[in-house]
C-alpha cells in the first residue's frame, strides 16, 4: 500500500513538473516578446524596412498554413475513417492528437517568427550601442522561439495523456503516436517551403547584386534583398522551430511508446515528461547566463549558457531516475544522449566554425575560383560525416547497454531536453543577420554593420551546431519509434534474407536522394526566376542603381512564395504516402526494411550537405572579413558562388531530410494497424 501510494505520488510529481514547467516556459515567451517591443526601434527608414520584411513574412506563412491546413484535414479525415472502420489502434482520439500536434506545431512556428520580426531592428538598434546588448536582444527574440517550442510540445502531451486516462492503457499510448504524426507532416512542410523561399531569394539576391553589379549584400537597390530578409524568418525561424517541435515531440512518443511495449509501467511513461520539464528549467537560468555574460564576451556567454543549461539537466535527470525511480542505469542512457548533442555540435563547429581549418581550405581553394571551392566544400561535407555517425552508432550501443530500447529512446530525449536553450540559439543567428540587412538598407554606420556580422558569424556556426544536433536526435527518434512499430506489427525480427525487406530497404535507401532532388530543383527554379526579374527591373529602370527609384520588392517576395508553396507539396505528400502505399500493397516487413533504408541513407547525406554548406557560407564571410584580399576580390566572388551552392544543402535539403525519416517512421508507426 505504502510502495503504491509512494508511487502514486510520484507520477503525480511528473505531470506537475512537466505542466507547470511549460506554463513557465510559455510565460517567458510571452514576457520576453512584450519586454522587446517596449526597446527602441531605431529610426523611420529602419522601422519602415523592419515593416516591409514583417508584413512579407505574414503573408508568406498565411498562404502556407492554408495549404498546410488543407492537407491536415484530409489526413485528419483519413484517421477518422479508418478508426470508424474499426481498426484497432486507431481512434477518434488520434484524429485529434494529430489536429493538437500540427495547430501547435503551426502556432509555434508564427509565435516565433513573430518574435524574430520585432526583435530584428531593435537589435539593429542595440548594435549602434555595443555588441553585447545587440546579442542580449537577439538572443532574446531566439528565446522566445525556444521556449515556445518546448512549453506548447510539452503541454500538448502532456494534456493528452491526462485527457485519455492511464498512459498504461494501449490505446491511450496509441492515440498520442498521432500528436507526433501532426508535428513531423506540418514540420516536413514548414523546413522544405521556407528553405525554397530563403534560398531562392538568397541565392537571386548574391548572383545579380555581388557577383554581376557588384553592389553590397542587402543593398536596397537589389529588389530581391526584401525577400531575402523575409526568407531569413520563415526558413531559418519558423522552419527550424517547426524542425525541433517535431524532434522533440517525436523522441517524447518514442520513449512513451517504447515503455508501453516493454510494459515498463506507469512512471517509466511519465519520465520523459519530467525529464522535458527539468530540461525547460534548466534552458532558463541558461538563458539568463547568456543575458548576464553578453557585455563581457558574447560567444563566451553563449558556450557558458548552453554548458549550464546541460550541466543543470543533467543533475536534473539524476534526481528523476537515480533519487525518484532508483534506476541508475536510465540515468546513464539520458547522459549518453546529452553527451552526444555535444560531441556533434562540437564536431560540426570544428568542420564549419569561422577561421577553422576546413573553411580556411574552403577559402583559400577560392583563390583558385568558384569550381576549385566547391569541391573542396562538397569533400569536406563528406569527410565530416564518419565522425558524428560513429559517435551516434556508439551512443547506440551505449545507450542500449543501460536501458534496452527504451535506453536508446531516452538518449534522444536527453539529447533534446535543452532543446529551448539549443533554439535559442540557433535563432538568434538569424534575427543578427536580418539586422544587418536592416543596418545596411537603412545607412547606419559601418560600425553597426561589422557587429551584426560579428554575431551573424558566431550565428553560422551555432545553426550548423543546431542542425547536427537535430540529424543525431533523429537518428537516435526514428530507431525508437522503429522499435515500437516492430512491436505494434509484431516483428521479433527483420530478416534480411527476405526479399520483401531487402527491396524494401533498397527503395528506403533512395527516398532522400530523390526527396532532395525535388527540393533542390525548387530552389533552383526559384533562384532562376528571382534572377531574371532582377535583371528586369535593373535593366527596365536604370534609376533603381543610380539610387533614384526605389525597386519593386514586393514582385520578389511574390515570387519566392509561389515556387515555395508549389515546390513543398510533393515533397511533403509523397513522405506520407510512401510508407502508407507500401505497407498497404506488400506488408508490415516492406514496411520496416523501407523505414530502415531511409533512416541510414538519410541521416549520412543529411551530414553531408548541412556541413558542406556552412563550411561554404562560412569561408565566404570569412573572406568577407579581409582574409584572402576582402570583398570585391575575384576569390571573394568565387566563394559567393561556392556559398549559392551550399545555401539550398544546407537550408533545404539537409534539414528537412532528418523531418523525412522521423515522418516516415511515425506514418508507419501509426497506420501499422492497416498493413497485413
Amino acid at each position: 500500500m505504502g510502495r503504491g501510494m509512494e508511487r502514486t505520488g510520484a507520477d503525480a510529481l511528473a505531470f506537475a513538473v512537466a505542466l507547470a514547467s511549460s506554463a513557465l516556459a510559455l510565460g517567458w515567451s510571452v514576457a520576453t516578446a512584450r519586454g522587446l517591443a517596449r526597446l527602441p526601434a531605431g529610426e523611420a527608414r529602419m522601422r519602415a524596412v523592419a515593416a516591409a520584411i514583417a508584413e512579407g513574412a505574414a503573408a508568406f506563412l498565411r498562404r502556407a498554413d492554408g495549404a498546410v491546413g488543407i492537407f491536415v484535414a484530409a489526413m485528419a479525415l483519413l484517421l477518422l475513417l479508418a478508426a470508424r472502420l474499426g481498426h484497432p489502434g486507431l481512434t477518434p482520439g488520434s484524429a485529434l492528437a494529430f489536429a493538437i500536434g500540427a495547430a501547435a506545431s503551426l502556432a509555434a512556428g508564427y509565435a516565433g517568427m513573430r518574435a524574430a520580426t520585432v526583435a530584428n531592428v531593435r537589435t539593429a538598434e542595440a548594435a549602434r550601442t555595443s555588441l553585447g546588448r545587440a546579442l542580449r536582444v537577439a538572443f532574446s527574440g531566439g528565446s522566445v522561439m525556444g521556449f515556445t517550442v518546448t512549453g506548447l510540445g510539452l503541454a500538448g502531451l502532456s494534456l493528452l495523456l491526462f485527457l485519455f486516462g492511464n498512459p498504461a492503457d494501449p490505446t491511450a499510448v496509441d492515440t498520442i503516436n498521432g500528436f507526433a504524426l501532426g508535428a513531423s507532416s506540418v514540420a516536413l512542410f514548414a523546413r522544405v517551403a521556407g528553405g525554397i523561399f530563403t534560398k531562392g531569394a538568397d541565392i537571386g539576391a548574391d548572383l545579380v547584386g555581388k557577383v554581376e553589379q557588384g553592389i553590397p549584400e542587402d543593398d536596397p537597390r537589389n529588389p530581391a534583398v526584401i525577400a531575402d530578409n523575409v526568407g531569413d524568418n520563415v526558413g531559418d525561424v519558423a522552419g527550424m522551430g517547426a524542425d525541433l517541435f517535431e524532434s522533440y515531440a517525436g523522441a517524447l512518443v518514442a520513449c512513451i511508446a517504447i515503455g508501453a511495449a516493454d510494459h515498463l509501467g506507469r512512471q517509466f511513461l511519465l519520465l520523459p515528461l519530467l525529464l522535458s520539464g527539468l530540461g525547460i528549467g534548466s534552458s532558463l537560468v541558461g538563458a539568463v547566463v547568456v543575458r548576464l555574460g553578453a557585455d563581457r564576451d558574447p560567444t563566451a556567454a553563449l558556450r557558458k549558457g548552453t554548458f549550464a543549461t546541460a550541466a543543470l539537466f543533467l543533475a536534473g535527470a539524476a534526481w528523476a531516475t537515480i533519487g525518484l525511480d532508483h534506476r541508475p542505469s536510465f540515468f546513464f542512457a539520458v547522459a549518453v544522449g546529452l553527451c552526444l548533442a555535444l560531441l556533434i555540435g562540437l564536431q560540426t563547429e570544428r568542420a564549419t566554425g569561422a577561421g577553422r581549418p576546413p573553411v580556411a581550405a574552403v577559402a583559400r581553394a577560392a583563390d583558385s575560383g568558384a569550381a576549385t571551392a566547391v569541391i573542396e566544400g562538397l569533400a569536406l561535407g563528406m569527410a565530416s560525416v564518419p565522425g558524428p555517425l560513429v559517435a551516434v552508432a556508439l551512443a547506440i550501443l551505449a545507450a542500449h547497454a543501460f536501458g534496452g530500447l527504451y535506453g536508446v529512446a531516452l538518449a534522444a530525449v536527453g539529447m533534446l531536453g535543452p532543446t529551448a536553450m539549443t533554439l535559442a540559439v540557433d535563432a538568434y543567428g538569424p534575427i543578427a543577420d536580418n539586422a544587418g540587412g536592416i543596418a545596411e538598407m537603412s545607412g547606419l554606420p559601418a560600425e553597426v554593420r561589422r557587429r551584426t556580422d560579428l554575431l551573424d558569424a558566431v550565428g553560422n556556426t551555432t545553426a550548423a551546431m543546431g542542425k547536427g544536433i537535430a540529424i543525431g536526435s533523429a537518428a537516435l527518434t526514428a530507431l525508437a519509434l522503429f522499435a515500437a512499430y516492430a512491436a505494434e506489427a509484431r516483428l521479433t525480427s527483420i530478416d534480411l534474407m527476405r526479399p520483401a525487406v531487402v527491396a524494401g530497404m533498397l527503395a528506403g535507401g533512395a527516398v532522400p536522394y530523390l526527396f532532395s532532388a525535388f527540393s533542390m530543383r525548387a530552389v533552383g527554379r526559384a533562384a532562376l526566376e528571382m534572377v531574371g526579374e532582377v535583371r528586369r527591373q535593373l535593366r527596365e529602370r536604370p534609376g533603381i542603381l543610380r539610387g533614384e527609384l526605389r525597386p519593386d520588392y514586393a514582385r520578389c517576395v511574390d515570387i519566392s512564395t509561389r515556387v515555395a508553396l508549389r515546390g513543398m507539396v510533393v515533397p511533403g505528400v509523397a513522405a506520407v504516402l510512401l510508407p502508407l502505399g507500401v505497407g498497404l500493397v506488400f506488408g508490415r516487413e516492406a514496411v520496416a526494411g523501407l523505414v530502415g533504408g531511409a533512416l541510414v541513407s538519410g541521416v549520412a547525406l543529411a551530414l553531408q550537405m548541412t556541413n558542406a554548406g556552412g563550411a561554404m557560407d562560412n569561408a565566404k564571410k570569412w573572406i568577407e572579413s579581409d582574409a584572402s584580399g576582402g570583398k570585391g576580390t575575384p576569390a571573394h566572388q568565387a566563394a559567393v558562388i561556392a556559398d549559392t551552392v551550399g545555401d539550398p544543402l544546407k537550408d533545404t535539403a539537409g534539414p528537412s531530410l532528418n523531418i523525412l525519416i522521423k515522418l516516415m517512421s511515425i506514418v508507419a508507426l501509426v497506420f501499422v494497424p492497416l498493413f497485413r
